[in-house]
């Protein structure tokens, strides 16, 4: 092979590479978004909860059909 014919080969491998990068870097921004997401609805589901629970705290009044029965 020419020396202009490796070279060529090496740039073809090089820009290959580069695509390959590029596809991968576009995934896991894909990822990371969605994970982003997951974690906002996450935490306003878990604000929604905590707002349920009311002011009472742990130790505040409770419903006693959330209560397990005593068979439990």
């Amino acid at each position: 092979m020419s020396e202009q014919a490796v070279l060529e080969a090496r740039i073809v491998e090089l820009e290959m590479k580069a695509v390959y990068a590029d596809d991968l870097l576009d995934q896991l921004n894909q990822t990371v978004f969605r994970q982003q997401q997951q974690i906002e609805a996450l935490a306003r589901e878990l604000l929604s909860l905590r707002q349920q629970r009311g002011p009472e705290g742990p130790s505040g009044a409770r419903n006693p059909q959330d209560e397990r029965p005593p068979h439990y």
